[in-house]
């Protein structure tokens, strides 16, 4: 049978997206598991992961067959975190699967295996015992086959612990016919989706109004909440796994369907500010004395060495901080135009923003407190975005290139740190750079033969994308000093290519190379940054970088000699030098 539809996780907003922002509304959402009275006569598919359609909505609400009977494994073997706050749902779940597992003999015989197994690989950490958990559902394909959806190199690092568990728990839900025991419920499953929904859709739109970003349709990434209430209310798993961002939840038993809406949201500034930052990653590299800061810091490792992880995460804090319920009621507007009314209600409203100011104010001197340095920096920001209209797509060069690093960091130097901090909900898989991504990584480390081998590899098949190899060997070219040959890669890059970037800095490396020949050619150069500008990349290095060749001939930057220092000194900790090359030049 087909997979039963939820209703439209967006759509319900329509109205108020044209409003606010011209955002258009999302397309259904649907569950990922199925319906119906005859178990025995359902149609079952096995994709990777749920599927969505091209075209239709990126943010899905959802149930998982697969993640069901990995809850009810553990619940049947001695997960009992946060029943009593849970939805009544998932004691009746225990109550029925426990008469089925002692119903039989070979039903009891399945179950004691599938809990030693439980049992042996129990974790001292009783958050990280479970994310093992529900890091293999999200990579185990439909029952009956209940297999890991991919090879075990490309499995979450923390579900190959437990992946063995699978044959035990296909023999366990065949002895107790667990997928009868789950359409049972989904009606259940489905009213608690019902009450999830609305609040979600509230979240979800209210972030991109803020942001003033578009809600997208599908475009290769995806935004997915998995709804399980066999699972601690307590225990949200945020998950980034390639292009998807999932969020698994469970709702409280009172009030009814209420779920970790903040833990969601985080996740969703993820989804959203990301793809924004990273982006600009290479442009972040004169950021990296920022690092020297967060030494000390009780944060993860990783926002301690990857100065883009720590760019998001400041950044997210800061949207947090400034979009936070501080719990006071805002002033009603009077309906009599008396002037005392409106003096009064102008009034109110003065001490309303002066207390909500203060309120976020102090989250965002929490965060900083606890790590993340950058907050504050973010949040006047931020607050100059939304003084400008601006959305955070437009803003967040400005935010990024226009940083005064010296100062940030002398004021971070000044913090002290809280002895701990919270921790990220979301838990990203680590994912091994290939093909060209490998040979881009190569050669940001200066393995200049290491990433021509990989390009080349990528021109030699027929398949290949031919356009962004062209453009890698035809830097590697400029390094080399080999002008000619980089000229020849450019056009066979522009000839092929139809991403925008790509095509601009073809032609600013072309405008710089005819700058830069022995005897300039100044009107074939400035033609070329205008193609650049032409193209309308929106990105402002691009913009920079084009506008600056057309108002002056391109030099290379001079570069200060390294001082005789140790090597912890940089050369230059401002980055100012670099800064310049970015920033746009000041309105005449």
């Amino acid at each position: 049978m087909p997979a039963k539809p939820h209703l439209p996780l967006l759509a319900s907003a329509a109205l108020l997206l044209t409003f606010a922002a011209q955002l258009p509304a999302q397309s259904s959402s649907s569950s990922s598991s199925q319906s119906g009275t005859a178990p025995q006569e359902e149609s079952r598919s096995t994709p990777k992961r749920p599927s969505v359609e091209a075209g239709g909505s990126a943010v899905t609400l959802e149930t998982s067959e697969p993640l069901f009977y990995l809850a009810s494994a553990l619940n049947l073997c001695g997960y009992d975190d946060g029943l009593d706050q849970s939805d009544p749902v998932r004691a009746k779940v225990r109550a029925d699967i426990e008469s089925a597992a002692i119903a039989t003999p070979e039903a009891a015989d399945s179950r004691r295996a599938l809990c030693e197994y439980v049992h042996t690989h129990q974790l001292t950490d009783a958050g990280l015992n479970l994310a093992q958990y529900v890091s293999l559902a999200l990579y185990v394909t439909p029952p009956p086959e209940l297999a890991p959806a991919a090879d075990e190199t490309d499995l979450p690092p923390d579900s190959t612990q437990v992946v063995n568990i699978l044959p035990l728990l296909r023999t366990f839900a065949e002895q107790v016919h667990l997928h009868a025991i789950w359409i049972k419920y989904r009606p259940e499953y489905e009213a608690l989706i019902d009450l999830v929904h609305d609040p979600l859709t509230r979240t979800i739109l209210n972030t991109n109004i803020y942001l003033k970003l578009p809600a997208s349709s599908y475009d290769g990434r995806r935004f997915l909440v998995l709804l399980e209430p066999m699972l601690a209310p307590a225990a949200t798993n945020a998950r980034i796994y390639g292009n998807d961002y999932t969020v698994v939840v469970s709702p409280l038993a009172t009030p009814p369907g209420t779920v970790k809406m903040e833990q969601i949201r985080h996740t969703y500034l993820h989804y959203e500010v990301e793809p924004l930052v990273y982006s600009r990653a290479t442009a972040m590299n004169r950021l990296q004395p920022l690092l020297r800061t967060v030494q000390d810091a009780p944060i993860d490792f990783n926002y301690k060495s990857d100065i883009v992880s720590l760019i998001t995460e400041c950044m997210i804090k800061a949207i947090e901080a400034h979009t936070m319920d501080v719990g006071l009621p805002k002033p009603v507007r009077p309906e009599s135009h008396e002037r005392v009314d409106q003096e009064r209600y102008t009034g109110e409203l003065a001490v309303y923003d002066r207390q909500t100011e203060a309120a976020r104010r102090s989250a965002s001197d929490l965060a900083m407190r606890q790590g993340w340095v950058l907050t504050g920096y973010f949040y006047d920001a931020l607050n100059q975005m939304q003084r400008d209209g601006s959305s955070l797509k437009d803003a967040i060069g400005q935010m990024v290139y226009g940083m005064d690093i010296g100062r940030e960091a002398h004021h971070d130097q000044q913090i002290t740190f809280l002895p701990e901090t919270t921790h990220d909900v979301v838990r990203r898989a680590p994912r091994q750079p290939i093909g060209l991504d490998l040979a881009e990584m190569k050669l940001f480390k200066g393995d200049k033969d290491g990433a021509s081998e990989i390009a080349e590899k990528v021109l030699a098949s027929p398949t290949g994308d031919h356009a962004r190899a062209n453009y890698l060997i035809a830097r590697i070219n400029l390094l080399d000093q080999e002008p000619d040959d980089a000229v020849t890669h450019f056009h066979a890059a522009l000839e092929t290519s139809r991403d925008p970037r790509t095509l601009a800095w073809c032609h600013i490396y072309l405008g710089r190379l005819y700058d830069m020949q022995q005897t300039p050619d100044r009107k074939k150069a400035v033609a070329e940054y205008h193609l650049a500008l032409n193209l309308r990349d929106d990105r402002p290095d691009t913009k920079a970088a084009a506008e600056a060749g057309i108002r002056a001939p391109f030099a290379p930057p001079k570069r200060e000699a390294m001082p005789d220092t140790d090597d912890n000194t940089p050369v230059d900790p401002t980055g100012k030098a670099e800064k310049d090359a970015y920033k746009p030049p000041p309105p005449q």
